[in-house]
């Protein structure tokens, strides 16, 4: 039995392997390209080594800062996610203390229909939702961050409702006992309790919206270049594209997300599996 077990072990380790190199060589092969020439990335030495002929320095990632204006895209970038995490982690984790501990139909109707709002696809309403945005001036990036916490709130209050089942309800009456309102008591007792489903929900709205380019480019278009947005203007006319510039702008674009995520990646698991049992 523990020869099986052992050997179990070790198959389901080569198969992780396995799939963990299918997801991270299409990353190496954008890094190796973007030290590559022009010619070479078009051609079959796109998927080998940089060598003294195809080697180019850092001339693609000078050239694709200057043509794509990425710092400019960069902060613009930056302010929305941090923004809009801001947002998200702070209304949901509200409305997500309210739905479960208050029981009445206008509760359980507003977390239905949150749950709801997470199966509809983006593509089916992206349209009204930009016509609207253009109705209601929201064709900014202030009104960006309020769309992100429209489409962002299911997930987020499902999260953090489950994180709230496991909270001790004996806490909060305690603090209501000592003479905090209930603002005091979610602010004071029950949001910190909350920070490793906090950091979980913004560690993958994080990812979502810093790599989002369907809704900023419906909604802002190029008034606010965004990273993804910057990243097409490195295609010419008649289809001809700086692949160089676009790699290594790519790479650039991977680092911040790929940095945080790295940072906080404990939280994820923690934050999920402490809301699945109610203590």
């Amino acid at each position: 039995m523990d020869r099986t077990k052992k050997f179990g072990r070790n198959a389901m380790f080569l198969v992780l392997c396995v799939l963990s190199l299918a997801f991270i060589a299409p990353v190496l092969v954008v890094l190796m390209n973007s030290f590559k020439d022009q010619f070479s990335i078009s051609s079959d030495e796109a998927f080998h080594f940089p060598t003294g002929d195809t080697f180019v320095g850092f001339q693609n990632y000078v050239g694709g800062v200057e043509k794509t204006d990425y710092w400019n895209a960069f902060g613009c970038s930056l302010s929305i996610t941090v923004c809009a995490l801001a947002v998200i982690v702070l209304f949901t984790s509200m409305t997500a203390w309210y739905v479960t501990r208050v029981k009445s139909r206008y509760s359980s109707a507003l977390y239905y229909g949150l749950i709801f709002s997470m199966v509809v696809p983006f593509q089916m309403v992206m349209f009204s939702m930009s016509k609207l945005a253009n109705m209601l001036h929201l064709d900014n990036p202030a009104g960006l961050v309020a769309l992100y916490l429209g489409f962002g709130a299911g997930q987020a209050v499902f999260l953090f409702s489950g994180f709230v089942k496991s909270i001790p309800v004996d806490i909060e009456e305690a603090a209501l006992i000592d003479g905090c309102s209930p603002i005091q008591e979610f602010f004071l007792v029950v949001f910190p309790i909350l920070k490793p489903i906090s950091i979980t929900v913004a560690i993958l709205d994080a990812m979502w919206i810093w790599n989002d380019y369907l809704m900023p480019y419906l909604v802002i278009g190029s008034d606010y270049k965004t990273v993804p947005i910057a990243v097409q203007y490195l295609q010419g006319g008649y289809g001809s594209k700086d692949m160089g510039a676009m790699m290594a702008v790519l790479v650039l674009s991977i680092i911040p997300v790929v940095v945080f995520y790295l940072f906080c990646q404990k939280y994820i698991i923690r934050g999920s599996v402490a809301g699945a049992v109610k203590g």
